[in-house]
């Protein structure tokens, strides 16, 4: 990691890896250039140095500011977005698996930009971002067995917790909209929603977020305010009623034991209950640095069990159906000996999901598939984390 003085940067600065204020948070894309305001702000924030894998492709003098070039950096990750989008409708096959992803890292990099851009300039772009959120549902329901499967790394989550965890939200968020077979115009809200639904952290210290330590009573109070902080950025923006309340809402539990304004059932936005619950099981089964991973399966079981009725049962019979009871992505024993991994659900019944039987040295295009039953297909059991590593490195499989 290279280190530089953000005294010694000039505007138009780039670099060929993404920029990062500390650890947590990514200041600009590879290749973007650093505006003016963007250094004053990161001085305001009293950051000395910014951090890169990269180096410093150029260091320029201050010019002045066009019109042209604040339009033109506003809407760079945009723009990467819809030609990545583009080409992934010609991609086919084998390398399907592989479009997908770049598709969901420029993802990743579009809601960095976004977050960025509220923190640098108090500034969203509403009309862009339905758009790009519109693409996103119509992706998602185009690619539902791919875009389910991918999981970061522990080591990348931890390099920029909030928008990894904002993206796998998103994506369980509008699958399950989806499931619910909401009108586009409801999905985009609830894709902007889910989207913006993490954005009042910006202002809470990240190591109170990002930490193994116990919080005081203090602590903890501080991160609960995000969900108020959040409201009051979207408010002042105007954003619509619906939007607003999915934000402010989405740590209401059912039962009237979340925050911040102990609502139940009804009470509650369908928007809030939806990324509750994508929200949830996200956390439930995400990697982390300071607990052990859980699998998908038991994400889905807790939440199933819905202790205390914490969670709106529709919205997780959505969430079951959608992802099966052995989620897309899960590797598997099965009763015949062979390991797969969950493809694909079965609409009518979630305990028998569709798998790919794994072989050794073959790629994904050879591998046969097949829908799980009771008896010669069964699922046994879903393997761990490190069984599915140390299995996929035995067979040699491309994945």
């Amino acid at each position: 990691m290279n280190t530089y003085d953000v005294a010694g940067l000039k505007e138009g600065a780039t670099f060929s890896d993404d920029i990062f204020i500390d650890e947590l948070f990514i200041l600009e894309p590879a290749g973007a250039e650093i505006s003016q305001e963007v250094l004053d702000a990161v001085k305001a924030w009293e950051f000395s140095e910014l951090t890169s894998h990269g180096i410093a492709d150029k260091k320029i003098s201050v010019q002045e500011d066009s019109e042209e070039s604040h339009s033109n950096n506003d809407d760079i990750a945009s723009e990467n977005l819809k030609k990545i989008l583009e080409n992934a409708k010609i991609v086919s096959g084998q390398d399907r698996l592989a479009s997908v992803q770049s598709v969901y890292d420029e993802y990743l990099a579009y809601i960095n930009h976004v977050y960025t851009r509220y923190a640098t300039h108090h500034e969203i772009n509403q009309e862009n971002l339905a758009e790009r959120i519109k693409d996103l549902c119509v992706f998602i329901k185009e690619n539902k067995r791919y875009v389910l499967r991918i999981t970061p790394s522990t080591q990348k989550r931890s390099s920029n917790f909030l928008v990894i965890h904002t993206m796998r939200s998103t994506v369980f968020a509008i699958s399950i909209g989806l499931q619910l077979r909401l009108p586009l115009s409801k999905l985009i809200e609830l894709g902007v929603s889910c989207l913006l639904h993490e954005i009042g952290m910006i202002q809470i210290p990240p190591q109170l977020y990002i930490t193994n330590k116990q919080l005081s009573q203090t602590e903890r109070a501080q991160i609960a305010t995000h969900p108020i902080i959040g409201y009051k950025i979207v408010k002042d923006l105007k954003f619509p009623l619906s939007i607003q309340l999915g934000i402010l809402e989405h740590h209401e539990k059912v039962n009237g034991t979340g925050y911040p304004r102990r609502l139940t059932g009804e009470q509650i936005s369908l928007y809030a209950k939806i990324i509750a619950v994508a929200c949830s099981f996200e956390a439930i089964s995400a990697p982390r640095e300071h607990k052990a991973e859980q699998s998908t399966f038991a994400a889905m079981v807790e939440l199933l069990k819905n202790s205390d009725n914490q969670y709106d049962g529709t919205v997780t019979k959505a969430l079951l159906y959608t992802l099966s009871l052995y989620p897309i992505g899960a590797y598997v024993y099965l009763s015949n000996g062979k390991i797969a991994q969950v493809i694909d659900t079965t609409p009518d019944n979630p305990k028998y999901p569709i798998v790919q039987v794994l072989e050794k040295n073959q790629g994904q295009e050879a591998q046969q598939s097949f829908q799980t039953n009771d008896s010669d297909m069964k699922i046994v059991r879903v393997l761990s984390k490190e069984e599915s590593n140390d299995v996929l490195k035995s067979l040699n499989v491309n994945n």
